[in-house]
């Protein structure tokens, strides 16, 4: 896969890939929601341990090294593609269901009229 297509790669496509990786592999046996939900809470926790020790960062993690930075990237694709992989296996529309809350919220927490 070319890099410039990768960057603009649906969460659709994504999920068309990961089937057919889990597919060319067997392992639709093992792609249950709940053994995906259990594996992407395990790649939460590495992501936990990467900023265990760090205390509070600044936004773009400007003192970071670059292996760090990398290194947190391939963490949060793991959550990433295993949420993308058990809302498929759910029948969820993981962009419909994403835009539905974005919009739940909108109302539920209005915009503070006093803030600039």
């Amino acid at each position: 896969m070319e890099e410039e297509a990768m960057e603009d790669i649906s969460l659709k496509e994504l999920a068309k890939k990961l089937d057919e990786f889990a597919k060319a592999r067997d392992w639709q046996n093992y792609h249950t929601p709940r053994n995906l939900l259990l594996a992407m809470v395990g790649e939460v926790g590495e992501v936990s341990e990467i900023f265990q020790w760090k205390g509070e960062v600044e936004k773009g993690l400007a003192n970071w090294e670059e292996s760090e930075k990398e290194h947190l990237g391939e963490e949060l694709s793991d959550v990433l593609l295993y949420l993308i992989r058990l809302a498929d296996i759910c029948g969820i529309d993981l962009p419909h269901a994403a835009t539905k809350k974005l919009l739940k919220n909108a109302i539920k927490y209005p915009p503070n009229p006093f803030s600039s």
